[in-house]
C-alpha cells in the first residue's frame, strides 16, 4: 500500500569551487543541507551537480542526498536521487528513493517525492511503499 507523507523542508545550498564556466556553459557542484517537518521529520545531506547553459531557464542538476530521521514514527536513513531538466523555464524533476538504501525501521523503503515551492517556500509531497513487516 502506497503511503502518502506531506510537510515542508528548509534547504541550504553551497556552491563548491571550482565553476567551470566556457562557451556560455556552467559547469558546478553544490553541497545540500535540508531540514525536513511534517510526516517526515528528518535531516539531509548531500551533493549537487549542475550544467546550465546561457540560454535562461535552461540547464539540469543531478543530486543524491542521504535523509535520516523519523517517516510517520518510523526512525532510519534512506538515499534520495534527484535529476532535474529545466528547458526555458519549463522544469522536470523526478526524485526517487535509491533501491535498497533504507536502514533500521525505514528498510526496504521505495518511493518518489515531488517537491514543490510556492512564494519562496518549499514543501514536499513524499509517496512511498514499505514492505509489510517493516511497517507493522
Amino acid at each position: 500500500m502506497t503511503i502518502l507523507a506531506r510537510g515542508t523542508f528548509a534547504v541550504n545550498i553551497t556552491p563548491q569551487p571550482p565553476e567551470d564556466k566556457s562557451e556560455g556553459l556552467t559547469l558546478g557542484r553544490m553541497l545540500i543541507e535540508k531540514k525536513f517537518q511534517g510526516d517526515l521529520e528528518a535531516v539531509s545531506n548531500g551533493q549537487m551537480l549542475t550544467g546550465m547553459t546561457d540560454v535562461k531557464g535552461s540547464g539540469a542538476y543531478v543530486a543524491i542526498e542521504r535523509v535520516t530521521g523519523a517517516l510517520n514514527g518510523r526512525s532510519g536513513s534512506f538515499i534520495l536521487h534527484h535529476l532535474g531538466i529545466m528547458e526555458r523555464g519549463v522544469p522536470r524533476l523526478n526524485v526517487t528513493v535509491v533501491p535498497d538504501s533504507g536502514t533500521r525501521e525505514l528498510a526496504g523503503i521505495a518511493g518518489t517525492m515531488t517537491i514543490l515551492i510556492a512564494e519562496g517556500k518549499h514543501s514536499y509531497e513524499f509517496a512511498y511503499t514499505l514492505p509489510e513487516e517493516t511497517r507493522t
